[in-house]
This record gives C-alpha cells, structure tokens and sequence, in this order.
C-alpha cells in the first residue's frame, strides 16, 4: 500500500506544529507530528484498522479513521492507496469535520 497525504492534511500538520511553535514549544509540535507520521505508517500494513467516520458516511466514499493522542487521522482507500484526508483535532466540534 502507499500513503498519500493530501494538501489539507499536509496543511493540518503543519498548522499543528505552528501551533505549538507559537506558544513557544516547537519541541511538542515536532513529537506530536512525529506520533501521527507513525500511525500512518502502521495503516501501511493494516489498512482497516481504523472505523468508519460517521461523520462523513453520508459522502459515500468509506472515509476511515484511526486516533492518535487528541488527532483523528482520517484516511479513505482507494486501490493500493491510502489517502490521508485530515487531521482533525478531537476538542473541535465534530460538525466542523463535514466538507
């Protein structure tokens, strides 16, 4: 399988780490980035892993996801792909998920 962020992930991550930059602890941003790049590593070899995102079933598209700390990493599977959609912040309103 390969993995491919997509740019508003990558986008989320990136914001994630200037987050925690900005409040002057880029440490904890690199770690928590580095926590999540793991993760998705692991969806290399075990692709269902995570559940169904309830929140976006009514797209259709089998969009799945896995936790990692406060992050849901959501990902959908096309063929031999696995395409991270978003990084989603769990303290956030889960409406705030929907396209």
């Amino acid at each position: 399988m390969n993995i491919l962020y997509t740019a508003w992930s990558k986008d989320q991550l990136r914001g994630i780490y200037d987050f925690y930059k900005g409040i002057g602890s880029p440490k904890k941003g690199r770690k928590i980035r580095v926590s999540i790049h793991k993760k998705v590593l692991h969806l290399k070899d075990f692709p269902l892993l995570g559940r169904e995102e309830e929140m976006l079933s009514s797209l259709g598209q089998g969009h799945r996801y896995v936790v990692e700390g406060q992050y849901k990493i959501i990902y959908r599977i096309i063929e031999e792909t696995i395409y991270i959609t978003d990084i989603f912040d769990t303290r956030r309103n889960p409406e705030a998920m929907m396209p």
